[in-house]
């Protein structure tokens, strides 16, 4: 009997984390979608800031700040899901699985002071309409140093494969750690882990990897994506200062 009820229980929770696990990526593709439509919007943006529409400018400054309060419900979604696939283990008692999101939730939200007016792509998408008609001039009440700390946040924990030594925004097959978060080039981890080694291979990190938890998670391909654009509006920033600069002499 307590053979049976132990198969039981496992078998549950082998259940229920195959189901967070397919709602976590679900979700996170959702979140994937909301990033590319801020980009999509950015671009209309400056479409419109170059033909003075302003006050188009301003409706669509309103909808991306919407849409980003809706991009952190669903992040807060995300951590619930994780959570509870980890955390669950099958009791006597029925578990009423909504109520426990919903609690999961309001917990993380009542700890999180973001706010969608300070999110890193809602100050991309205002720097990027800035720069219209100012480029390599700081904003309104920042510092050059505010804009160069702020413009640079990015959710990438590294910008070179530490195997390949290639640029994140180069790699062709990128993969990432579902334990560290580290991005690696899919061929060369995979080679790495075939070879016996565990250890995630950027200095310093203790997490010991797995060939399942090395991934293209859904948002990977859209974080490289606002990577790369935003080491490109970089160049193009210091491009207008060099020629600034050469005005001035």
């Amino acid at each position: 009997m307590a053979s049976a009820s132990a198969s039981r229980t496992h078998g549950a929770t082998a259940r229920i984390r195959t189901a967070t696990a397919t709602l976590y990526e679900d979700n996170q593709s959702l979140i994937s979608d909301i990033r590319r439509a801020v980009g999509a919007m950015k671009e209309i943006a400056v479409d419109l800031e170059r033909d003075n529409q302003f006050e188009r400018v301003k409706e669509l400054e309103n909808a991306v700040i919407e849409l980003l309060g809706t991009h952190e419900d669903c992040s807060h979604f995300s951590s619930t899901i994780q959570s509870v696939g980890e955390k669950y283990q099958p009791g006597p008692q029925f578990t009423d699985f909504d109520q426990l999101f919903k609690n999961e939730v309001a917990m993380l939200k009542a700890n999180s002071s973001s706010d969608p007016q300070n999110h890193p792509l809602m100050r991309q998408f205002r720097e990027a309409v800035w720069n219209v008609h100012h480029a390599g001039e700081p904003m309104p009440g920042e510092e050059q140093e505010d804009i160069v700390m702020t413009s640079n946040q990015c959710n990438i924990l590294n910008v070179t494969c530490p195997l390949s030594g290639k640029p994140i925004t180069e790699l062709q097959h990128p993969v990432r750690s579902v334990l560290c978060k580290h991005v690696y080039d899919k061929g060369s981890i995979m080679h790495y882990l075939r070879s016996k080694n565990t250890r995630c291979p950027v200095a310093a990190c203790p997490k010991v990897l797995q060939a399942d938890k090395v991934v293209c998670d859904p948002l990977l391909l859209v974080e490289i994506d606002e990577l790369r654009a935003m080491k490109e509006q970089t160049v193009m920033t210091d491009v207008i200062e060099d020629f600034t600069e050469l005005d001035e002499e």
